[in-house]
């Protein structure tokens, strides 16, 4: 796995704590792992609708 520096917004950082101290997830890391994975899914899936738009 890559290791990657990130800046964010305090306000985000406690957001993300709060989704800890509730048991949704074990570390900052996991929670922004998965809102990576997520995002990214989701662009795939609007570029190829895209994509398919153009040349379907």
């Amino acid at each position: 796995m890559k290791v990657i520096t990130i800046r964010l917004p305090e306000g985000v950082v406690k957001e993300l704590d709060l989704l800890i101290e509730c048991g949704r997830y074990s570390s900052r890391a996991e929670v922004i792992r998965e809102a990576v994975r997520e995002l990214v899914r989701k662009e795939l899936i609007s570029a190829r609708a895209q994509v398919g738009k153009v040349y379907g």
